[in-house]
């Protein structure tokens, strides 16, 4: 498998813990790719349901995986600020179809104005009996939870000073050529 590179576009696949198709972004550009890690923009792409919906995402948005945390991170570029979207998901693999994760329900939103909410925990619990979690799955989601609100509290990777800039600035270089 090659690793995209800078400027290349790839297709996300989220699934469920049962195997199913949740939902799939076509055509993310890819800002950076590391051994650990890839960073990459959407912005006005297409995302399909697993019921056969389709939207277009309606802004720019930086998205975060990485190969050993249990979350990723949606940073939305808006008028009022960016917003960020955090969904607790096993790290991502990369295969010749897409990059690849299994959503496990629970998000955290983070507000422009710093404000945090942690979101469908019922949807977890019911997902949790209804597809067996394992319970080493449902100890490691509940740490990385921990985990992300620190990085949310202190600045880390995706939440650091400049971060969004920094990204947003490289994809329109990549845009323009």
């Amino acid at each position: 498998m090659q690793i995209p590179k800078e400027g290349e576009f790839v297709t996300i696949q989220s699934y469920k813990h049962d195997g199913n198709l949740h939902r799939t972004w076509r055509d993310t550009m890819v800002l950076k790719t590391s051994e650990y890690s890839m960073i990459g923009v959407n912005d006005h792409t297409l995302v399909t349901e697993s019921d056969g919906r389709r939207w277009v995402t309606r802004e720019p948005a930086i998205v975060y995986f990485h190969k050993k945390c249990w979350f990723n991170v949606i940073a939305m570029i808006r008028e009022k600020g960016v917003s960020y979207y955090c969904n607790l998901a096993s790290p991502y693999l990369l295969d010749e179809e897409a990059l690849k994760y299994i959503d496990y329900d629970l998000d955290i939103k983070v507000f422009p104005d710093g404000e945090k909410r942690l979101l469908d925990v019922d949807e977890y619990e019911q997902h949790s009996k209804l597809m067996h979690y394992p319970q080493d799955v449902d100890y490691i989601l509940k740490e990385n939870v921990k985990i992300l609100v620190d990085w949310i509290n202190n600045g880390k990777g995706p939440f650091s000073e400049g971060y969004i800039d920094i990204w947003y600035d490289r994809y329109k270089q990549l845009s323009r050529k």
